[in-house]
């Protein structure tokens, strides 16, 4: 179950993918924090004032402890910024900070993607863990006991954990589109000048890897369970 061939040649790849995703990101943000941007703005700024401009005055922004743990919450319309976005002024900083601000867009022109990523939020967050460990117990159940609920159980735990892939896929575009939006903002309203507006891109391009490289670990994961599945029942 846990070292087996699949686990190899499906699971393997994506995960090098993602641990080279994130050393792009930390690379990228210790590079480009030291970039200080020609307007001199910190992150907390250019938030609020992004907002500003799209007429959003229901969202406050918050600083909140850790690095790069920036994000907004469209429960409590806040966006929070780390303690390395929210008083800086590198172009790193006004990308991340501009990138939030356009979640907060995004939910205010009440994007689609994003509404359907929340509503499925609940169950993909039950069916990321539960999923897994409903399929487990199902393998042991057939391997171990002949039990006749062990297909019935390896079933039920894809189908919840389907939830959690479908969620990692809408979480695409979300992020694809609340980046686009950050660099629009930014170059529209004078942020940044035209030559940093390429280093701001590099930082959210590798940002947007992790979410790539997520969704690929969670469809050869469900891609593996089918398999597995699918090879039992035809024992």
């Amino acid at each position: 179950m846990f070292f087996d061939p699949l686990f190899i040649i499906m699971i393997l790849p994506p995960m090098f993918l993602a641990m080279w995703a994130q050393s792009q990101v930390k690379g990228n943000y210790v590079k480009y924090s030291k970039l200080l941007s020609r307007r001199g703005m910190t992150g907390a700024q250019v938030a609020e004032e992004l907002l500003s401009q799209n007429g959003i005055k229901d969202v406050k922004v918050e600083q909140v402890q850790g690095e790069l743990t920036d994000h907004y919450d469209p429960r409590s319309k806040t966006i929070r910024l780390s303690q390395g976005i929210y008083g800086s002024t590198s172009v790193a900083a006004l990308s991340i900070a501009a990138h939030e601000a356009g979640h907060a867009v995004q939910h205010d022109t009440r994007y689609a993607p994003l509404s359907l990523r929340s509503a499925i939020l609940p169950v993909a967050s039950i069916g990321s863990n539960a999923g897994i460990w409903l399929f487990m117990i199902g393998i042991m159940l057939a391997a171990f006991a002949g039990s006749p609920f062990a297909e019935q159980m390896m079933l039920a735990g894809i189908v919840l954990f389907s939830a959690a892939v479908a969620f990692q896929l809408i979480t695409l575009p979300v992020e694809f589109d609340a980046s686009k939006r950050a660099i629009s903002m930014l170059e529209e309203y004078n942020f940044l000048d035209e030559s940093e507006i390429k280093p701001a891109k590099a930082v959210l391009r590798a940002a947007a890897l992790t979410y790539v490289a997520a969704a690929a670990i969670a469809m050869a994961h469900l891609l593996r369970f089918i398999l597995i599945f699918a090879g039992r029942r035809n024992d």
